[in-house]
């Protein structure tokens, strides 16, 4: 007599504790899974509407300045520290872990034009309508002690930015002129002219430490290299950029705000057309900055609200706004790629996550196996009209729906009138030719 027994290893099964969890044994043979692509699909779909409900963005809102919020100060080793500066002339020093001011002072008279941190953390650098460059520690004063810059250094040129190397002891502002400074003397280093009025927004590349950007009030941007004596390149737009960021991960790589509410993405290497134009905003575009990654970033509007682009596409995947939020001045990304910080004009720092639906506090180990599974299913789907639907939903408020109405009935207009006056060239007449709107007028070497 032939008995068959069932053997199996306790291994296999049993807990070696009672908080272990249960293993339970599982067969991949597709021919046992008929239905797992459906299956896939229906988890895809919930995980694409959990998003949305749970894409909460706001987390906190960080009052105390008496006027309007002008420029933000990312310190570069501590993630907790942010410095803002003011339409009054006052900076503040916010403790973001405890969303409370540490530290705030009157830097200058009248506007706070730029405001940046040294290499090392250990000043900062503001700059103001005065016409002074003032440095101050990054360390609050002991108990008793007066807050004092440092030390001062006049300009002979109004200033309207600064911007601080990564790599070395050195600094570059803009106004009438850009100057190249270095942070142990008080005369600029090297003084650099193209024939431009205002020179606004100025930024070091991150990667290529060497060169460095303007945007200026002739619509055009120009390039230098603080190696040369001359500046590099310069390209005229057809309205005036407001500010630039440098791509952190691709150094070539640089996007501009726009008054004509787009952003243009250019590669320094072909400047005769933009790499990428990114539309959606309905209003001057003000401000942008980029993540730590290099893949998204932040723009601020003067439409009251702030979007954030994928860097490779059009349109943004997510548009961030509140009730009371004015005019958006300024934005930042926070080096650990979790939040983005808004300044505007009802003198409010608004603190958002970078990702909606994110889950802030400490996560277990079995969640972010089950998130990652849950962005991988949406992002296999990502193109079923369902599910592709219910993703790019947004909430807008209304002066923006309008307005965005409004610009697609311009540019559906625009389409017929070229499509008419092609016909008119193939059938032989002479049409009548508008002007179509480019992008990039001339580049200048």
């Amino acid at each position: 007599m032939k008995v068959k027994m069932i053997s199996r290893n306790p291994d296999n099964y049993v807990r070696e504790t009672k908080e272990q969890q249960h293993k339970m044994p599982r067969n991949y043979d597709p021919s046992l899974h008929p239905l797992e692509g459906p299956r896939e699909y229906v988890r895809a779909l919930n995980a694409t509407k959990l998003d949305r409900v749970f894409a909460k963005p706001f987390v906190a809102n960080l009052s105390g300045h008496r006027d309007g919020v002008a420029c933000f100060g990312k310190h570069p080793k501590q993630l907790s520290s942010l410095a803002t500066g003011a339409y009054d002339g006052e900076v503040r020093i916010w403790d973001l872990a405890n969303r409370t001011s540490i530290r705030h002072f009157v830097a200058h008279d009248g506007f706070v034009r730029g405001i940046t941190y040294t290499r090392n953390g250990e000043q900062i650098f503001t700059v103001g309508d005065d016409k002074t460059i003032k440095v101050w520690k990054a360390q609050a004063p002991e108990i008793g002690d007066e807050e004092e810059p440092v030390n001062t250094i006049l300009s002979r040129y109004g200033l309207h930015g600064i911007s601080h190397n990564r790599k070395e002891n050195k600094f570059a502002t803009c106004g009438e002129v850009c100057a190249i400074w270095d942070e142990e003397h008080n005369d600029p280093l090297k003084t650099l002219k193209w024939g431009v009025d205002t020179l606004h927004t100025i930024s070091y590349n991150p990667v290529e430490t060497d060169i460095l950007a303007c945007c200026a009030s002739d619509r055009s941007i120009i390039l230098y290299d603080q190696r040369e004596a001359q500046p590099l390149r310069k390209v005229v737009l057809t309205m005036k950029s407001n500010k630039l960021a440098w791509n952190p991960m691709e150094a070539f790589n640089f996007t501009v705000a726009n008054e004509d509410c787009n952003l243009y993405t250019f590669d320094t290497r072909k400047l005769q057309t933009p790499l990428k134009v990114h539309f959606d905003h309905v209003s001057a575009v003000t401000d942008v900055d980029y993540s730590p990654t290099g893949k998204e970033f932040v723009s601020a509007s003067y439409d009251k609200t702030v979007r954030i682009y994928n860097a490779h596409h059009s349109h943004s995947r997510d548009i961030y706004h509140t009730k009371r939020m004015q005019h958006v001045v300024c934005v930042a990304w926070s080096l650990d790629n979790r939040y983005v910080f808004s300044g505007s004009d009802e003198m409010n720092v608004r603190m958002w996550k970078a990702k909606a639906s994110e889950k802030l506090g400490v996560i277990r180990p079995r969640e972010r196996v089950n998130f990652n599974y849950q962005e991988a299913l949406k992002h296999k789907y990502a193109a079923h009209p369902q599910i592709k639907r219910i993703a790019r939903h947004r909430q807008v408020p209304r002066h923006v729906l309008n307005a965005q109405k409004k610009m697609r009935t311009v540019k559906e207009k625009e389409q017929v009138k070229e499509a008419n006056v092609r016909n008119h060239s193939k059938k032989g007449k002479v049409p009548y030719v508008s002007e179509k709107k480019k992008h990039v007028l001339k580049e200048e070497v």
